[in-house]
């Protein structure tokens, strides 16, 4: 997912992609563990969506509080 794509939601959405995110990123480790996982780059792919979604709600909540 890009940057701007999560800069047109707001605060609420956001919590939940990065909720959401999280969980699917649980999922997929479970499967890395079980050996029932073929693509081992969407592991890193949905760790880096998860960190960019936080930089867009810390930077959403830093805004709305000035």
């Amino acid at each position: 997912m890009k940057a701007s794509e999560l800069r047109t939601k707001d605060v609420a959405a956001l919590e939940q992609e990065v909720k959401d995110l999280l969980k699917a990123h649980f999922g997929l480790r479970m499967q890395k563990g079980t050996q029932q996982l073929t693509n081992t780059s969407t592991l890193r792919r949905t760790r880096r969506d998860i960190a960019r979604a936080k930089t867009v709600l810390t930077e959403k909540k830093k805004g709305a509080a000035q």
